[in-house]
């Protein structure tokens, strides 16, 4: 019984120092802006706010992927061609909840297009030496993405 009680105490302290290295952030725009990480997480919704794919391509890695529920791993040459027209009918980002864990990032964020209807996203980022090195989109309520017609 002594051993069991030990065992799961030792469980225990390793998971509590494990997520002791996670990085919890909310609110709106989460302070992004004070982690370099954080930084290039910014980068990338203001430029699909803005429109802007200078901005974007900025801070994308070499051989950067695109995945989604209706994209699985595109490169960026397809995301330019498929998923950015969609940053035209982006009005604004409004990221919810950050946890960043070393080079990953999770993101959950509202987002609202032209029209005013919601979408809502679960980000996921891996960053390599300062730039996204892939991003997985996971839709929820609301409408999938910008111009999904809902």
């Amino acid at each position: 019984m002594t051993n069991t009680l030990s065992k799961i105490l030792l469980v225990g302290l390793v998971l509590s120092c494990q997520t002791g290295f996670a990085q919890t952030i909310t609110g709106q725009t989460a302070g992004l802006e004070n982690t370099p990480n954080g930084k290039i997480v910014k980068a990338w919704y203001t430029a699909w706010e803005k429109s802007d794919w200078n901005s974007m391509t900025q801070i994308l890695a070499d051989g950067f992927t695109f995945s989604s529920p209706l994209d699985d791993h595109i490169k960026i040459n397809v995301v330019k061609e498929r998923c950015w027209p969609n940053s035209g009918k982006i009005k604004t980002v409004d990221v919810q909840q950050v946890i960043m864990n070393g080079d990953a990032v999770f993101v959950i964020a509202n987002g609202y297009n032209t029209d005013g209807k919601l979408f809502r996203n679960c980000d996921y980022f891996k960053l390599k030496d300062g730039k996204i090195s892939s991003y997985e989109c996971f839709f929820g309520p609301g409408i999938n993405y910008p111009t999904s017609g809902k």
